[in-house]
């Protein structure tokens, strides 16, 4: 089994606007943007579930985003975490409404979001996400399209991550770092993070740092804590699948970062 924890695609009638418009900032889409693109995409890698991470952008978008989400979730290999803006009003009760639909968690994205990963209102949410146990998954490190401020730095995220927890050490994390805990600050994920109670996902990763980096880190941090994930339509879904099979890897630690550590936060 092979389950890609982080992919996007969108509502037909916007996805090819959608996509040209973010293929501007210089990296250019392995699929159409659409539903069905990706789930052909996931056909052809082999694999069997891709979870897609919806990012708002304003808090109105709010209703729309979320009913698209459950409307696709649970269908065709296809699971759909929800949204949410840190300026929705009242986000405790938007998060009580994202678990009465059966959604597993919430991505956010602080340089899309236009807000820093420790700032009290996303304290606010990923407090109620854990009450709640929702998983959080979150942009981290650079973005190409924000390149003049990072807003989810390694730094920021531990300070985050205090606030959460108030001091406490959790017994489980609800919390996960996309690209491998930085997009481009690696060296300081495996000296400032590594080890600590976070997922990682290899989203947008596989390619673009050495894999020796990218095991000195698995290693460190601990294959049960890391997700396969490509970021796909961003990253090739057949390539990355290929990439992970072929690292010098236990076949315990493949099958962990593959499927098992997935199936054991969606409860599969």
């Amino acid at each position: 089994m092979i389950i890609d924890f982080h992919t996007h695609n969108f509502p037909d009638k916007i996805a090819e606007r959608t996509i040209t418009l973010l293929e501007a900032h210089g990296t250019k889409a392995n699929t159409n943007g659409t539903l069905q693109g990706l789930k052909d995409s996931s056909k052809n890698a082999g694999i069997d579930i891709s979870v897609v991470l919806p990012v708002m952008t304003s808090a109105k978008q709010f209703d729309t985003v979320n009913k698209y989400a459950h409307e696709t979730n649970g269908k065709d290999g296809i699971i759909s975490f929800a949204g949410i803006h840190p300026e929705c009003e009242h986000p405790e009760e938007k998060l009580d409404y994202i678990k009465s639909l059966g959604l597993k968690g919430i991505k956010i994205h602080p340089d899309y979001q236009g807000t820093f990963i420790n700032d009290e209102r996303y304290i606010r949410i990923i407090k109620h996400c854990v009450k709640l146990d929702l998983y959080v998954v979150t942009h981290a490190g650079l973005d190409p399209a924000f390149p003049e401020v990072v807003r989810a730095t390694p730094e920021r995220i531990l300070d985050m991550y205090v606030k959460v927890y108030e001091g406490r050490q959790p017994s489980k994390t609800n919390l996960i770092l996309a690209h491998l805990g930085s997009l481009d600050e690696t060296d300081k994920v495996i000296d400032m993070i590594a080890g600590k109670r976070f997922y990682l996902d290899t989203a947008a990763m596989l390619d673009r740092i050495p894999a020796e980096k990218i095991i000195s880190l698995i290693r460190k941090h601990g294959a049960d804590n890391i997700l396969f994930a490509t970021d796909s339509p961003w990253a090739s879904q057949p390539k990355y699948v290929e990439s992970l099979c072929n690292m010098p890897l236990t076949t315990e630690e493949k099958n962990k970062i593959l499927f098992e550590n997935a199936k054991r936060i969606l409860n599969l």
